[in-house]
Formats: C-alpha cells, structure tokens, sequence
C-alpha cells in the first residue's frame, strides 16, 4: 500500500478513537487488505504524523496504552470553554494518595497513613481503584494481609505518560499543587473526606482528552463549622 495512503488512514483511525491505540491494533485494521503495511510502513507513518503535527494545535502523543491524537497544553483553557460543566475538583488528600502510590508502589493503605500522618478514608481508594488509576497488585505476608496497591496504564495515559520513568524526580518537586496542575487541585491541606462523591470523564473522540465534571468536595471538619477548600485553577486534562 502507498505509504501517503497508509499515512492517511492512521491519521483519520486516531482522530476518531475515543482511546489511544498500540501498534497492534493499528496492524490489525489492515488485516483484509491485500496489500497491507507491514511493522515498519506503518511506524513510519507514525513518525511522519508525529512531524507533521510538531507545531500544530493538535499533536501525535505516544502514552502506555499507545497513540492518540490530542489538543497542545497550551490551548487547553480555550478548548475547555466548549464546555459548560466546570472540571472535577480533587482534594490535596486524594492527590497526596495518588503520588504516593505512584512513588511507593507498592504500598498499603497502613504504610500510605503513616507517611501522611493521616488515615486514609475508603471513598479515596474507591475513588482511586474506580478512575482505574491505581490497582491491588497484591497483598503484604504480613498479619491481616493487607493489600498492596499500584498505579495502572490508565494513570500513565491520563498524564500523558509512557512509563513511570517519566514522573518527575521528588527532589524536583518543591510545590505539590504543581505535580500535576490538570487535577485543579485544592489550595489548602485537608483531612480525608468520609464520602466525596466523584463524576465520570466525558472523553472527546476527536482531540483525545478527557473533561471531568461533578461538584467539588468538602472539607472532614465540616461539622465543626470549618470552611470549604479553596477552588485551585479550572484546566482539563490534556
């Protein structure tokens, strides 16, 4: 097959793709076709693509599950007033959880308390385990058992990451807002919630990102009359 047409199809399969998509997959869509791409035919393609888009609004982006097509960071708050719902807001208790995971993994819920110095509520590994973004990797030959817990491909692919080589170094790391912005995190520290509620992604076919909608959660000393977190900047995950 002509390598332009090659190159023409692959790019209209990741504008469509509500997912990213491996190599494999990509070969397999070839499958009927008598003349089709082999391996290298289509990872030119994809090299081609990648160039094309360098300086663009949009952009080839490689992440642990493959290629997607995606809107450039700096566009995001102009993309995300598409959308009337405002993004879901994340507790720094959730996010705290969240990095430590990643950095620690793996690592059990007792082992995540004694580093925060808080307990960790079971609505934040819920809330965890259901976005996919960690999973029980298994559990500790200690008593009780508890389970050990790991982040999955889907984190890297909502941080636009390839590996877990790619997370920044903690020595880098001076301020936890600025870890990951796109969580539009809240501004001050907080204890763990007993009940937060949290919304699916909305995922845009086309430029390859996810919107996150739902209401913000509330501060655990509410019942002593303690104001609500402070909201941090709106962005969308890019």
């Amino acid at each position: 097959m002509e390598q332009q047409k090659v190159k023409n199809i692959i790019e209209s399969v990741l504008l469509a793709a509500d997912k990213p998509l491996d190599v494999k997959t990509i070969e397999t869509l070839f499958e009927t076709d008598m003349d089709r791409p082999g391996h290298d035919q289509i990872m030119q393609a994809l090299q081609s693509l990648s160039e094309d888009y360098r300086n663009r609004g949009i952009r080839l982006h490689e992440v642990a599950s493959g290629y997607r097509m995606q809107v450039v960071e700096e566009n995001a708050p102009w993309v995300a007033r598409l959308w009337e719902e405002k993004p879901q807001r994340y507790s720094r208790a959730l996010l705290e959880t969240l990095v430590l995971i990643a950095y620690r993994q793996p690592i059990t819920r007792g082992e995540i308390e004694e580093i925060r110095g808080v307990s960790v509520s079971t609505q934040t590994t819920k809330t965890l385990l259901e976005r996919d973004w960690v999973r029980v990797l298994g559990h500790k030959d200690v008593p009780g058992r508890p389970a050990m817990y790991g982040t999955t491909r889907a984190f890297l692919d909502y941080f636009n990451l390839k590996t877990l080589d790619e997370l920044p170094a903690l020595s880098e790391i001076k301020d936890m807002d600025k870890l990951y912005p796109e969580l539009a995190l809240e501004s001050h520290l907080a204890e763990e919630l007993p009940a937060p509620e949290m919304a699916s992604d909305t995922v845009d076919p086309v430029l390859g990102h996810s919107m996150m909608t739902g209401s913000d959660e509330q501060t655990a000393d509410a019942a002593s009359g303690a104001d609500s977190l402070e909201s941090g900047p709106e962005l969308i995950n890019i």
